[in-house]
């Protein structure tokens, strides 16, 4: 079982990655932009949820944290 502070690096260590691949990935993306201007935002947001491979990288992150969110502190 993980003690406290490695349970809280880890979690640090998985909002990073999301942080960088946020600002690495979908800063300035081109892909949002057109479908934000052509088809709305909402549009545009589920493409990066349903259709990106950097949204399926960061859901993935994501469940990981809420998986860490569950274990005892």
């Amino acid at each position: 079982m993980m003690d406290n502070m490695k349970l809280s690096l880890k979690r640090k260590k998985l909002f990073y990655s999301v942080d960088t691949l946020l600002t690495t990935y979908c800063k300035g993306c081109l892909i949002y932009k057109h479908l934000k201007n052509e088809k709305g935002k909402c549009s545009a947001h589920k493409f990066c949820i349903t259709q990106c491979t950097v949204g399926d990288q960061i859901q993935e992150l994501g469940k990981k944290i809420i998986s860490l969110k569950g274990t005892k502190e």
